[in-house]
């Protein structure tokens, strides 16, 4: 079983996402912020 792991994938696929995926990612993620609520983490998106 070990030695299944430790090989390289003979079929590497590179991603290619389109540069409008990257920005909304980015851009939806600099909207996120994280809100302290008492003992608990509340992940809050601003929009």
């Amino acid at each position: 079983m070990p030695k299944l792991y430790t090989q390289g994938s003979k079929k590497m696929n590179r991603l290619q996402p389109k540069k409008e995926t990257i920005n909304f990612i980015l851009n939806y993620s600099k909207a996120m912020r994280i809100m302290h609520v008492g003992n608990v983490q509340v992940e809050v998106h601003q929009n």
